[in-house]
């Protein structure tokens, strides 16, 4: 991605709504942890054992993520804990983004996000390791 944050000066926060609008999540993360300080995944809607189960299945290390005080609280909670110089959060809705804002985190939707990092929006592909099971009902 080219951005002025090149130097790893940015904490990025994916909503997991976001990420799971990507053909490859687990990639895209790994790609956005080139360019950050700090990256992480929070979810609003999922309890954090599925957000954990997801990210797991993709390989995803996270720096952090959203526990059982929900996104809005992770994302107050990182920004006064982490160091940086932006924070910005990746998301898919106007819940969002007025989540991302009262956190006094930049907003950015996946699909601009996408677009400048050179990530597609689309189907997923099955998670690496993730084997086809036949003999399951």
């Amino acid at each position: 991605m080219d951005t002025p944050d090149a130097g790893g000066e940015m904490t990025l926060a994916f909503e997991l709504s976001a990420l799971k609008t990507l053909a490859e999540p687990g990639t895209a993360f790994a790609d956005a942890r080139q360019w950050t300080r700090y990256a992480g995944v929070v979810s609003a809607e999922e309890p954090t054992h599925v957000l954990t189960n997801y990210t797991r299945k993709r390989r995803i290390r996270e720096d952090f993520f959203s526990g059982p005080d929900g996104a809005q609280d992770t994302l107050e909670s990182v920004k006064a804990q982490f160091e940086s110089d932006r924070f910005v959060m990746i998301g898919t809705t106007e819940a969002d983004r007025k989540r991302a804002e009262a956190a006094g985190w930049e907003y950015l939707p996946v699909e601009e996000a996408a677009d400048a990092a050179g990530w597609t929006v689309g189907e997923q592909r099955k998670p690496d390791g993730e084997v086809e099971r036949e003999d399951w009902p």
